[in-house]
């Protein structure tokens, strides 16, 4: 079996595939089979084992940016919980009688005197 080099694979690609940017590299197809994983929807593992990373960190070191941000979705997660639990105003809370399941009214502290 005869095995080529990334050069001479670069070299065939560009001479079989119409339309490969000048700049184009053998290597690029791994980042774009990558890509594609990740805009599917596959997660750190899966792609990391496709790629045959050793460790999840390379993965994520080279590829984590494609991943979609989840800070706009944890943040309707915790608004959705907190008006659930929350559905009264929250001067309620403080109003004797306003919420049944309210804790009894704390008594304030006396303050420690010798």
């Amino acid at each position: 079996m005869i095995k080529f080099d990334l050069a001479t694979k670069t070299a065939w690609a560009r001479y079989e595939v119409e339309g490969l940017p000048a700049g184009f590299r053998y290597h690029d197809l791994r980042h774009y089979f990558a890509s594609l994983l990740i805009a599917d929807g596959a997660d750190v593992k899966t792609v990391q084992a496709r790629l045959r990373h050793a460790s999840a960190k390379t993965t994520l070191d080279t590829y984590g940016h494609l991943w979609p941000d989840k800070d706009e979705s944890t943040r309707a997660t915790i608004d959705a919980v907190i008006k659930a639990r929350f559905q009264d105003p929250a001067d309620s809370v403080r109003t004797e009688g306003a919420r049944r399941d309210a804790p009894p009214a704390q008594q304030p502290r006396k303050a420690y005197t010798s």
